[in-house]
């Protein structure tokens, strides 16, 4: 029980600093990436979106943090739009990963799940495959963690490619609106999409740590 307060400080302390931070952003009138897509992504239409699609999958399969994918689509097309393609460029560039390490990286994975980082990596990997959808949305609804190792690591470990895409693309959305809200709230005068981000933020973590919670609750009976 004591360890309540001390999760829920936490939660509180990451969404004020998230508030604070978006606006600092808007104060100081850029953010980091933003130049890119005031010259070649906004009011560009169908291109633009289809450019920030393929940028921000590539960008995404390849380690860039997809928080900031949707930051800068909230930036260039708004909320709504925002939130479309940033999730659509998010869960490619997941699938992109996650193929390319089934197909490429499983032997690798299990020689290094047998040896010095098994004790590591192994119950991350028994947890995705006794349950692929249900650990990888507590896993996606965490705004900490390396989304490109777990896309790696679940590729490797040879789960059903459909429930965890459909887990991340789930988990994603959360995150994905409150950094597009926040992209919003950077470029116009949007006080109110930043403290909506914030909340959605704590909601998003709160969510999290239940699903995590009730599944270790499940094994415990289980075992």
């Amino acid at each position: 029980m004591s360890t309540k307060p001390a999760g829920l400080a936490k939660i509180l302390l990451m969404v004020a600093g998230l508030a604070l931070g978006g606006l600092l952003l808007r104060a100081l009138g850029a953010a980091p990436g933003t130049e890119w897509v005031d010259l070649y992504i906004r009011d560009q239409g169908l291109l633009g979106e289809t450019l920030f699609l393929l940028a921000g999958a590539l960008a995404t399969a390849v380690g860039v943090p997809r928080q900031a994918v949707a930051f800068l689509a909230g930036y260039a097309f708004g909320a709504v739009v925002g939130v479309g393609v940033a999730l659509a460029a998010q869960l490619l560039g997941c699938a992109l990963a996650f193929f390319w390490a089934g197909a490429v990286g499983r032997g690798w994975a299990e020689r290094r799940l047998a040896g010095r980082f098994g004790p590591h990596l192994r119950p991350v990997v028994e947890t995705l495959r006794e349950n692929p959808f249900g650990a990888a949305l507590a896993l996606r609804l965490f705004p900490v963690g390396n989304n490109l190792a777990l896309n790696l690591l679940a590729g490797m470990s040879a789960i059903p490619a459909w429930p965890f895409l459909a887990a991340s693309a789930l988990g994603y959305l959360p995150q994905t609106m409150v950094f597009a809200l926040l992209g919003k709230g950077v470029r116009v005068d949007g006080i109110w999409q930043l403290a909506l981000s914030g909340v959605l933020l704590a909601v998003s973590v709160g969510l999290g740590l239940w699903l995590m919670r009730r599944h270790r609750a499940g094994r415990a009976l289980g075992n």
